[in-house]
């Protein structure tokens, strides 16, 4: 699975977001990482494979989160789920 880097000078956190290309919430999502110059990483799930798709689909099941985008991994333990801002700004400490 291929991840979109997108540079930032806040880097304290490692930053993984699975998002859908035509999602309005993803696109938020991304928003409010880059207006805060958080640097992550990304992936567009309807542009990858299906043995991709399966891959993330089994990533966000086995960590108890269920399958809605956006999904945002913070350190590889936290998962948000959705859209919320407040809990991503406070998890990041932005």
């Amino acid at each position: 699975m291929r991840t979109i880097k997108v540079p930032g000078k806040n880097n304290k956190h490692r930053v993984l977001v699975y998002a859908l290309s035509t999602c309005a919430w993803c696109k938020r999502t991304k928003k409010v990482l880059i207006d805060n110059d958080v640097e992550y990483e990304y992936v567009d799930v309807d542009l990858c494979s299906e043995e991709e798709r399966k891959t993330i689909s089994n990533d966000i099941l086995s960590r108890g989160g269920r399958l809605s985008y956006p999904t945002i991994l913070i350190d590889d333990r936290i998962m948000i789920t959705g859209f919320h801002e407040d809990k991503i700004k406070e998890v990041l400490a932005i």
